[in-house]
């Protein structure tokens, strides 16, 4: 158990002692694995394998790690890059992969989730009653029409129906399409468009800080009009929202608990492709329209399941597995719910924010449920710094083993705190680098292997083959390139929803169609440990969250006082980067503080709170090219308070030096 008197950082006491501790560990260039550590996986015989023969490791694990309802005979079908497939003529249920298979083998009675409300609520439900309720719902969605190939919609908090939601689409091959709790309805509204979901899963109300949100009235306001959508299907969490009962539209919606309670108990899993989609994951781009992007049956299900149980070193029948991210993200798809009920593994599962009621809710859970693997963001880390180590220091986190990191480079001053006062110095932290569109972690230590250096993420799983390359398409063996994963792997995205084209121009089109390019640029050290630095396309990762500046400057233009704005990523100490917005505002109408407030209450409503700019800076004018072109580079320079490169192209170079004046006085949100 961590103790102390609670101070931090004064120079005296428990604080005193940690901040001396953690300032002689800057020092230490490198972790070698913790002694007591015990390997439980065959990784050395992996690296080896996955080295001599890819495609036979691949095929190797997947034989091992999935159950086929048709056994696979071709691994990869490269024919046609980049448009791969995968065990394309095996199949299997990745429902029955997750469910059937543990219960039929006895584990049916262990908890699948332990799962926590914000108000203290708590249920442990097993793998006997998840496949229940999958089943149910199934039917249920049958009974709707949903069939296979269908796109049903899912809006739901973290909560256990959010996992039986996908496993029932799975279950007959409808498609899911899960959009992450904190957008806003607008979002959902376009995301059910695009997609042409036929049903949408939500519930009557969210808990977020003490507050309930009234969700389904919140649909309803956006999606009363789709064409497509015929059902909405609707969760009793939380009651009446505000002493308002949730109001039900006749003939589309039906409650989630009658759904089921009507439904017949059985639903055989329908055998598959492993190229049949699993998932449309909708992720910004570089452009206003959000990218679908598609994952598959097999060869996402086999990355999931092969890197949670390596990378983690999972044990599932002693292990207490924790991703605190949120199902409405990738990590949440894969390491909340597809990665660990494969692997039989018990998680905890947490409705609610990591400071309510109290700083130490996340502490006092894992303590509470005896924790042994912990994976959150470096955000969420560097607030905890802030908080203060007295928080964590109330409770015995003796029980944790690992800890992982995810959603963008965590910093070292982060990784050091994470592993002194998280860890107890004790516990190895694999700093995992992984995409939306990779499906599953593709760089990182592996616990008890590999030796880690704060801030990096290392060395490529057995079977990935990631490398750097210059801007003229030339290999980088040591120093800062273009990340590019060289080679096919299974878990890879298979296409964006609708738009094969934009796919190849995205990711293909640069280095060619065997080159996949990430859209990161890195750094190679010595040792060949990689180096994240960030993104070399318009995309801001806010907190992990990867929002597109076109998205967001298309929300904001879309306020009526707004006839022109630019947004650009700032580095951000708490939440690795902001938005800052340079927004131009028609006519005489004024940039003040109520402006300000009316704007980013604008883009909260169209896309979500996360979206909302930091920053908003006032600008008569942006720089742009005589060509007409902005010129975000400078507005990227100027928010961060680097010296400005050459400006000779400008239209009118003194617009710079107006903005910098005004970014010098803008206060932050």
């Amino acid at each position: 158990m961590h103790t102390g008197s609670g101070t931090d950082g004064d120079g005296g006491g428990a604080g005193g002692a940690l901040e001396a501790e953690l300032e002689r560990l800057q020092t230490v260039e490198r972790f070698d694995p913790p002694p007591g550590f015990a390997r439980r996986q065959p990784y050395a015989a992996d690296v080896a394998a996955a080295a001599a023969d890819p495609l036979a490791f691949w095929a190797g694990k997947a034989r091992e790690l999935l159950t086929w309802q048709k056994p696979f005979t071709r691994v990869l079908d490269d024919a046609n890059p980049p448009f791969y497939k995968w065990f394309d003529d095996g199949e299997l249920n990745v429902s029955a992969n997750c469910l059937d298979r543990h219960v039929a083998a006895g584990l049916g009675g262990r908890v699948a989730y332990h799962w926590h409300g914000e108000e203290g609520e708590r249920r442990a439900v097993t793998y006997s009653e998840l496949l229940a309720d999958t089943q149910r719902l199934a039917n249920g969605l049958r009974s709707l029409g949903v069939v296979p190939g269908d796109v049903v919609g899912i809006y739901l908090p973290m909560i256990p129906e959010v996992a039986v939601a996908m496993l029932a689409c799975a279950r007959i091959g409808a498609v899911h399409n899960v959009v992450f709790g904190g957008f806003a309805p607008s979002a959902v509204r376009e995301r059910m468009e695009v997609s042409d979901a036929k049903v949408l899963i939500t519930v009557d109300g969210a808990r977020r800080k003490g507050r309930t949100a009234a969700v389904k009235a919140g649909v309803d306001a956006e999606l009363g009009d789709l064409p497509k959508l015929e059902h909405v299907v609707v969760v009793r969490s939380t009651g009446p929202v505000g002493g308002a009962e949730t109001v039900m539209t006749a003939g589309r919606d039906v409650w989630y608990h009658e759904l089921l309670a009507a439904a017949d108990p059985l639903c055989p899993p329908v055998p598959l492709s492993a190229e049949h989609p699993l998932f449309i994951l909708y992720s910004s781009g570089s452009t206003a329209k959000p990218k679908g992007i598609l994952h598959t049956t097999g060869g996402y299900l086999l990355g999931a399941t092969y890197t949670h149980r390596t990378v983690f070193d999972i044990d599932p029948e002693t292990d207490v597995y924790w991703c605190s991210a949120d199902v409405g993200w990738i990590t949440g798809h894969s390491y909340i719910v597809y990665g660990p009920l494969s692997n039989a593994v018990t998680s905890v599962m947490y409705e609610g924010a990591p400071d309510y009621p109290d700083y130490d809710i996340w502490w006092r859970l894992i303590a509470e449920y005896k924790v042994t693997v912990f994976y959150t963001a470096p955000t969420a880390i560097r607030a905890c710094i802030k908080w203060g180590a007295r928080y964590p220091e109330r409770h015995d986190l003796s029980s944790l083993r690992l800890l992982g990191s995810v959603g963008e480079p965590i910093n070292p001053k982060a990784w050091l705190w994470y592993h002194q006062v998280i860890g107890g110095g004790r516990c190895p932290i694999v700093d995992t680098w992984w995409q939306t569109e990779t499906g599953s972690i593709l760089i990182s230590p592996i616990p008890g292997v590999t030796s880690t250096k704060p801030g990096s993420a290392t060395t490529p799983l057995p079977g990935i083959s990631p490398a750097l390359l210059s801007e003229d398409g030339e290999p980088v063996t040591e120093g800062t390139g273009v990340l590019v994963i060289t080679s096919p792997w299974p878990s890879m995205l298979r296409t964006l929803y609708r738009d094969d084209e934009r796919f190849v121009q995205t990711y293909f089109s640069r280095f060619g169609p065997r080159t996949y390019v990430v859209g990161d640029a890195a750094r190679l050290d010595a040792d060949g440990y990689f180096w994240i630095i960030g993104r070399i396309d318009d995309v801001i990762n806010v907190s992990g969250h990867r929002l597109s500046t076109a998205e967001v400057e298309s929300a904001i233009v879309a306020h009526e006082a707004v006839a022109e704005a630019a947004v650009v990523a700032q580095s951000d100490e708490d939440t690795g980067q902001a938005i800052v917005a340079f927004v131009t505002l028609r006519g005489e109408l004024v940039g003040d503080d109520a402006m300000v407030s009316q704007l980013r209450d604008h883009v909260a409503h169209r896309i979500g709170k996360l979206a909302r700019p930091r920053r908003i800076i006032w600008a008569d004018d942006l720089p742009k090219t005589r060509s007409g072109k902005i010129m975000r580079r400078l507005l990227r320079d100027v928010a961060e308070g680097r010296e400005l490169g050459d400006v000779t192209t400008l239209r009118d170079p003194a617009v710079m030096s107006a903005l910098a004046a005004k970014v010098a006085t803008a206060p932050d949100e």
